[in-house]
């Protein structure tokens, strides 16, 4: 079965359900993105998986987006390839400049068989090791990922993955929570709150049916660890989420936050030309984007920086054109924030080419 290849500008905050899997490459745009009540904005230099089932907004309105859907469901029962698509705590990607047979393909004008790049991608993946771990612990952590996605609606015990699991040598909780950051206990929750959070918002039924539908003993229930978990009853949530509201804040957010960056980075600027004040502009930031106005300034200035150290302009042309007095401070605020001075970073792009 062909895959399809689309190239879009997708609307600001509307809403596009996954119907396939499919792989998303971001050709241009500023702005968050939000999949599955999840706000992202370091999107920057990946190539994003989504499986079906999955929905995607851009919180800006100047994206290009590449999409490649994948209608063969067979393809993604390889337990190579699941490592992509089957997402643990944050979204599934690999790192485009670091892949050179990730951007061979994807700039090839007639592209090969689904699988190619579905492999050389998984490739990838494996090399990146994001939970730096072994193979055999790799699979032992998406089977148990599998198993949750199948059986969450069931009343799960710690002891049913212990038993399912123990031929494997490995002890599935311990390995769980040192590579992956989270419990056995914390991923079932969150399955049962992203599906929860999805027919509150997208489907007619009622809270008792979703209860029930989820695995939760009664709505009662289902209301306290609701709250427990987003500090917002269901109802509160549906009528906060604001998916089926226009809303201009982010897309002015973000227009700002692009064409002043490099001048401005006091919070109370920005709040000045949104016509709000301080302290209602960082809630609202948090409320909507569960980011702070600072963490988006930064990020912004960390995405011009990598771009602009990317094209070969010298520290001191980047450090002068976004606003720092001294090369120095820009090094220091690049590292910080990245962890890689700019001549690390520098060197860390040329020895993956």
């Amino acid at each position: 079965m062909p895959m399809l290849v689309n190239k879009f500008k997708p609307k600001v905050n509307e809403v596009m359900f996954i119907n396939t899997h499919c792989l998303l490459h971001i050709l241009e745009g500023s702005g968050g993105l939000q999949v599955d009540f999840k706000n992202y904005f370091d999107w920057d230099d990946k190539i994003i998986f989504l499986e079906k089932g999955q929905y995607i907004k851009f919180l800006g309105d100047d994206f290009t987006v590449r999409r490649i859907d994948f209608p063969d469901e067979a393809l993604f029962k390889d337990k190579q390839v699941r490592v992509l698509f089957k997402h643990m705590v944050s979204l599934g990607y690999i790192n485009f400049e670091d892949c050179l047979e990730c951007q061979k393909y994807l700039n090839e004008s007639v592209f090969g068989a689904p699988k190619d790049i579905i492999d050389v991608s998984a490739r990838q993946w494996f090399w990146q090791n994001p939970f730096n771990a072994k193979p055999e612990e790799y699979h032992l952590i998406f089977d148990i990922k599998e198993f949750i996605d199948e059986k969450y609606r069931e009343q799960l015990q710690n002891a049913d993955f212990k038993l399912l699991f123990e031929s494997s040598g490995l002890n599935p909780h311990r390995l769980v929570n040192e590579k992956v950051g989270v419990t056995i206990k914390g991923l079932l929750k969150n399955k049962r709150l992203t599906e929860s959070k999805k027919d509150l918002v997208f489907s007619n039924k009622s809270i008792k049916e979703i209860a029930y539908d989820h695995g939760f003993s009664d709505p009662a229930y289902f209301n306290r660890f609701f709250k427990q978990q987003t500090q917002k009853t269901p109802s509160d949530f549906v009528r906060d989420t604001g998916i089926d509201r226009t809303d201009d804040f982010a897309t002015h957010l973000f227009e700002l936050l692009h064409e002043f960056h490099t001048t401005q980075r006091e919070v109370g600027f920005y709040a000045d030309k949104l016509h709000l004040s301080v302290k209602a502009l960082s809630t609202k930031v948090r409320q909507q984007l569960n980011v702070s106005i600072g963490q988006l300034i930064r990020q912004q200035i960390i995405l011009s920086a990598k771009r602009m150290l990317l094209q070969h302009q010298s520290i001191q042309e980047v450090a002068f054109s976004l606003g720092f007095e001294e090369p120095g401070h820009f090094s220091n605020f690049f590292k910080h924030y990245t962890g890689l001075s700019p001549t690390k970073y520098l060197q860390s792009k040329k020895s993956n080419q």
